[in-house]
């Protein structure tokens, strides 16, 4: 099996994942991140010896062949069971008429074209052991909750989960797509995501800054504040999706992790656009003047 760690949505913690069974009873747990090497050490030496660590830039071409060749070496014939993408970065969330398209790459090119990459390279071992690939989405690849490149790509990486999967149904190979809702994670952060606001603010032109109000981006997070209670604290809901989507003999084609995914988000998802804007539009700020254009 492996399984993708990134700076991103759902990041699971160190302890959420050791006492976890999959890294106690499945043969071989190949995990791959994107930084953080010190964590690296510290997760193998709270696991068994059967757990290998790499270090994986999603977005370096590269460096994922290079990563493919080293799980074919240590796999041989058997072929690998498991794939979990679930790498992932948040980028800049603001009103669309605050970015540039240099905003919307980041996001893009690890969430996006990242997750396709190690995905192709990878499933000839995946096809060989007839296993299983399992991409990390969002509630956020169900509803644009926000301007910017995350949503974006979630909403790309819905399609291509849904063609791999009746691509691969002849070879036996089965997709799952897990959708979490809100997790309190360090992609939730709201310190940071004011941060990223902040400094596209003091570029904006005069026009938009008189527009949205010198007190935008205060009130944008006292409406965040509300939205606290949807927050889900237990990450274990989303590794048991995880869990289920390897070993299940009948695996879901997609997961929803969280109460709030599974009886607010997924279900709004269905409903008519019109509602959908209401519901949404209730949570945005009211701009200071709207009509300075």
């Amino acid at each position: 099996i492996l399984y993708q760690e990134g700076e991103g949505q759902h990041t699971l913690s160190i302890n959420s994942l050791a006492p976890h069974p999959l890294t106690r009873v499945t043969p071989t747990i190949f995990r791959s991140w994107t930084h953080h090497s010190l964590q690296c050490w510290a997760l193998k030496a709270e696991t068994s010896e059967r757990l290998h660590t790499v270090l994986l830039d999603v977005t370096d071409p590269a460096n994922v062949k290079r990563t493919a060749q080293w799980v074919k070496n240590q796999v041989g014939e058997k072929g690998l069971w498991g794939l979990i993408n679930n790498a992932g970065v948040l980028g800049v969330l603001a009103p669309t008429d605050w970015l540039t398209v240099e905003d919307y790459r980041e996001p893009i090119e690890v969430n996006l074209f990242g997750l396709i990459d190690v995905t192709l390279n990878l499933l000839p071992l995946v096809k060989k052991a007839q296993g299983r690939v399992i991409n990390v989405s969002s509630i956020g690849g169900r509803l644009a909750l926000g301007g910017g490149g995350y949503t974006l790509s979630k909403y790309a990486l819905e399609g291509f989960n849904d063609s791999l999967r009746r691509d691969m149904k002849a070879f036996g190979v089965h997709v799952s797509c897990i959708e979490p809702g809100l997790f309190k994670t360090g992609l939730s952060d709201p310190v940071k995501a004011t941060e990223k606001k902040l400094a596209i603010w003091k570029h904006l032109s005069p026009d938009i800054k008189q527009q949205y109000g010198e007190g935008y981006i205060e009130k944008s997070l006292d409406k965040l504040k509300d939205t606290n209670s949807f927050v889900n604290m237990d990450l274990s809901l989303v590794v048991e999706c995880m869990d289920h989507a390897l070993t299940s003999l009948f695996p879901k084609t997609h997961y929803a992790a969280g109460r709030d995914a599974k009886t607010f988000w997924i279900p709004l998802s269905h409903m008519p656009a019109v509602l959908q804007d209401f519901l949404l539009l209730k949570q945005k700020v009211e701009l200071a003047n709207p009509k300075a254009v």
